[in-house]
This record gives C-alpha cells, structure tokens and sequence, in this order.
C-alpha cells in the first residue's frame, strides 16, 4: 500500500521533504550517480550509409530513454526533464566530435546540479587527447570565501575549471557603447553647424575612421589575449576578464589539426539553456566590437563564431542533462522548470522562505513578516503563506473578485527575483564544514545596506537596522491581520491572555444570566426561560451551548387542533 503521513505541523509543507527525506534521497542519488548517462551516438565509418546510421541513432536513443524511465519508475528517482529530442543529442554529437576543447557553463549558485560527469567520459572516449573545462559562470555571486572552498572541491575531484561573470563582462560593454554612442551624437550636433561641402567631408572622414578603428580595436583584443600571463594559483579562484578567459581556454585546448578545423583551435560551448551561455558568448565576441546578429537562447543547430584568427567558437544548442532531483519545488528554484506555467507555487515559495533569512526578505523588499511566535509552535521560519501574504499586501496584489491577497502573483515575483539572482542563495559544496554558514556573508546588514535602501545606519551606534516602509501602512497592517490563520491567532490570545479583557467579562456576565436548575428530564433556564445544556470543551471549561435559531423568539400561539390533549401537570412545577 502507497500511503504517505503528512505531518499535522502547520509549519511544514507537504510538497516538500524533511531533513531525513532529503538526507535519504541525496545517498540513493550518490549510488546511482553512475547510471546517469550521456547518450552516445552509435560506432560509424565511410561504409555506413546514411539510412543505417540515423536507423542505429535512433535505436540507442531508444535504449538510452528505456533505461532512464527504469531508473524512475523502478528506482523511484525523480529526474530533471531532460531533453527528449534526438535532433538536439545528434547536434551535441556533431559538437563534441569538431571541438578540441568542450567547456561545459554551470550556474555559481549550484554547480552540480548542471554539470554532467558522464560528459567529460564521452569526450575521451571520442578522441583521448581531446579535453573538456567547467566554466563556472555567474561567479560574481560567490564571495572570494566560496569561491575558494569550490575551487578545493574541483581540484579534490579532477575537474579543470575556470570563474567568470558574463553579467559584469556585458555591463562594461554596455557602457562603453554608450560613451561611444554619446560621442556619436556629439558629433552629429556639430554637424548642424557646417556647410553641405564641409557635412559630406566629415562624413566620408568619419567613415573612414570607424572602419580604421574596428580594425585597431581587433588587434587589441588579440593583443590583449596575447599579453595575458596569468598563474595557476591566480587561475584558481580570480574571476576572469573576456580577454583573460580567451586565453586560459587557448592555453588549455590541446593542438589539434584535422579537416574541420583548418588550423585554428575550436572550443566547443556546452550547457543548460538557463546557465548564461549565450551571455558568455556575447561577452567575448562584443570585446571585439564586430557588429554580430542577435543570438537567441535556444537554437536548433550549432553556430561557428571565428573569434580571433585563431580560435572559433562553436556554440551547442542548449539542452537539459538528465540529473537527479529531490522535489519539483527544487527545480523551479534552480530555473529548470518555467514559473509563468507553474501551478503549485506553496512548495517552491516555502524552499525560498527556508532557504533566504527573514531579515534578508525584509530588507530587500522593505516589508515586515508576521510568523508564528514560537510558543505557539513557531520555528522563526516564516512560511509560504505568511511570505506572500506579507508581500501581496505590501505591493497592492489583491484578487479582483474577493479582496484577498493574490499569493499566486506575489510567488511569480518572488520566485522569479530569487532565479534571476536577486535574492542570493549559493548552495556549498558536498566537502563543506559548515554548510549552514556558507552564505552567512552575503546575509551581514552591513552588506546589505550597500544594495538596499531599506537598511538604515544609527550615526551614533552604528548599529543597522531594517525598515519596513512597505508594511507600515495601516491598510497593510489590516490586510496581514486579516489573514485566516492570523486572525484566529490574534483571537486567542486577546481571549486567554488578558483576565480583565471587554471578551472574557462579557462570556461571564452571560455566564451568570443563564442559571441551570434540574428538572424532571428537563433542563430549565431561570428568568429567561431558555432551556439550555453544559458541556465541557477542550480546555475543561463549562460552556453554555450556542442557541439555535428557533431559541430566543416569540412563542407563535395557534388554534388548537381538535383530538386527544394530554395532560401538563408537573411538568414546571417547582416542587417535584
């Protein structure tokens, strides 16, 4: 029998698991880390036609699939969905088989959960001299602390790898074109000043330094490329620039020479559609300042980008890896599942709640957290319900029909600001002492307060402190109240806690008004005449019980009916 026990703790949540749940399903992942393979494209040579190899394609993908659906419905292992379609793998094979070196592009946060170890096996077993790098992107997340515990667990493993930030890379692009752009526009304003003769001259000037300085500014960055000399040791956890990433990856790549490349080096790009991929290209080519197409996010086959006269990018189109999973709410949080298509949004809402400090949540958005004190059997941690509620109210989403806060909108928000970075959680790596204070720096007020206007300084103190401008309105303080769960907490304790409360002196002076007296079978009420039972609640107390809707009104008089009358005698006589 599948029977699962929910627990009757508010505080937990049902889509996600417990600490021995999750410590459990971690060691079966471990076990069967191994059969979590790459699909591999089948032997061939210049005897296979065209016909038999996409039919021994086929067949392996097949065999491959078969054997992930074991591991799920017989194993019980949750996976990532993973990518289902054969043309995608038959693009990574044609990438793999051109590349001299393959960087696989994993998220800082959790590089794991986007690295494929079989990856690194299928590129030896393609060509041995070839080798593969983990690009750990988006680094600037990670303090120089992280960066160096993850650097000791790469070099522990074997795993050749490199920290760099497109986003950073891309910003400084980005305002380098705008003073080129403002330049631009100065020069145009003078423009209105010349004579047509004098326009067509600077015109023809202009073009020709553009064109002189795209050129000059190509060979810089291929000087610049050439210049870099970086150690091992400054490698290890120094987050690289464009030009010293270009050349780590050329010192890194074996020489090669084969019919696809024609000499140059080709670096094979690899990875999840969500890990910054085409950023990162982005980031190389545009310090070229070569005017290039857009790159969408997901192509349907692989592109060839000549980055200098040496190195050609070839960008794979990005694919989900099989890899084990503990819950659904665990893969929106890593961006692996869409948010805008989500519909139980409690489980991931409630792993960010957990996962984010109460004082982080607050400073960031400038709203105040009602949880559950803890001698009511509160945690401290606040709860999906009590987060969204706290943010809808304080950004104004309420539902149109009811009134009541929308938690769906506000989790769309929150969930989104916590993929996209905004709300900072980098998990550790398996080899950490202390996992509970690996994010400790990025939660100090301190550092917040250099993000944040929400964190305020005492001049004298200096102490910081968090201001909750968002969730001082009344109307917000009413909204939150007004909360099921906080309304009926609210409740009881003005019920209990005060002795001399307006609620507790009215349930006596009612008390007292309704006198019970046995009768015969009967239970009589004194002066009001309401017949009334006791009984005992749940806190030993003697509660009258709650009228009924006949109680308390008028005695309807009606004819009588003709037939047989029995005598009332005795009945409220007060001497029986």
């Amino acid at each position: 029998m599948n029977v699962k026990i929910v627990s009757s703790n508010r505080t937990s949540n049902p889509y996600l698991l417990t600490a021995d749940e999750e410590a459990a399903a971690l060691q079966r992942h471990r076990e069967n880390r191994n059969r979590l393979k790459v699909p591999r494209r089948p032997a061939w040579d210049r005897t296979t036609t065209a016909a038999e190899l996409h039919r021994d394609e086929r067949d392996a993908f097949m065999n491959w699939r078969r054997d992930l659906a074991h591991l799920q419905e017989e194993e019980g292992l949750l996976l990532t969905p993973f990518e289902r379609n054969l043309e995608v793998w038959r693009q990574l094979w044609r990438v793999l088989e051109r590349s001299h070196l393959v960087v696989q592009i994993v998220d800082a946060r959790n590089p794991l959960v986007f690295h494929s170890d079989d990856l690194g096996s299928y590129v030896r077993e393609i060509d041995e001299r070839k080798r593969s790098l983990l690009l750990v992107n988006k680094a600037d997340m990670l303090t120089d602390a992280q960066r160096a515990e993850w650097a000791a667990y790469f070099e522990k493993e074997g795993m050749r790898h490199v920290f760099f930030s497109a986003k950073e890379s891309n910003e400084e692009l980005q305002q380098e074109r705008e003073r080129e752009e403002a330049e631009q526009l100065a020069r145009e304003l003078t423009r209105h000043t010349l004579t047509e003769d004098q326009i067509d001259a600077q015109a023809q000037e202009d073009e020709v330094a553009a064109v002189a300085a795209a050129s000059v500014v190509v060979e810089d960055f291929e000087t610049r490329v050439r210049a870099v000399d970086l150690a091992v040791e400054d490698v290890r956890t120094r987050v690289l620039t464009p030009a010293e990433l270009v050349s780590v990856l050329m010192r890194e790549s074996p020489q090669l020479n084969d019919e696809h490349s024609g000499g140059k080096l080709v670096i094979g790009l690899v990875g999840y559609p969500n890990v910054g991929k085409s950023s990162t290209i982005n980031a190389l080519v545009g310090s070229k300042k070569v005017n290039v197409g857009a790159m969408p996010g997901k192509t349907k086959h692989f592109q060839t980008i000549h980055l200098t006269d040496e190195v050609i990018l070839c960008d794979c189109p990005g694919l989900v890896f099989p890899t084990f999973a503990t819950t659904k709410a665990d893969m929106v949080c890593n961006g692996v599942l869409p948010i805008d298509q989500l519909r139980e949004f409690s489980g991931p809402s409630a792993l960010v709640a957990q996962r984010i400090p109460k004082h982080v949540l607050e400073a960031t958005y400038g709203i105040e957290v009602r949880t559950r004190p803890e001698e009511e059997g509160g945690s401290g941690i606040p709860t999906a319900e009590e987060l969204l509620v706290a943010y809808a109210a304080a950004r104004g989403l309420f539902k149109s029909g009811e009134g009541n806060p929308d938690e769906a909108r506000a989790a769309r928000v929150l969930l989104k600001d916590y993929v996209s970075g905004k709300l900072v959680f980098c998990h550790p790596p398996p080899t950490c002492a202390d996992p509970a204070a690996f994010n400790d720096e990025h939660y100090n007020l301190a550092t917040l307060a250099r993000s944040s206007n929400h964190v305020v300084e005492d001049p004298e103190s200096g102490v910081f402190s968090v201001k909750h401008a968002a969730s001082d309105r009344r109307t917000v303080k009413r909204t939150v109240m007004s909360n099921s769960s906080s309304r009926v907490d609210a409740l009881d304790r003005r019920f209990f806690n005060s002795t001399s409360g307006a609620a507790l002196q009215a349930a006596q002076r009612r008390a007292k008004s309704h006198h019970v007296v046995k009768g015969s079978g009967y239970a009589q009420m004194q002066g009001n005449g309401i017949a009334a039972r006791v009984y005992v609640n749940d806190r030993g107390e003697a509660v009258a019980a709650p009228q009924t809707a006949n109680q308390g009104k008028a005695k309807q008089h009606k004819k009588k009916k003709p037939g047989k009358q029995r005598s009332g005698a005795g009945i409220f006589d007060e001497d029986i």
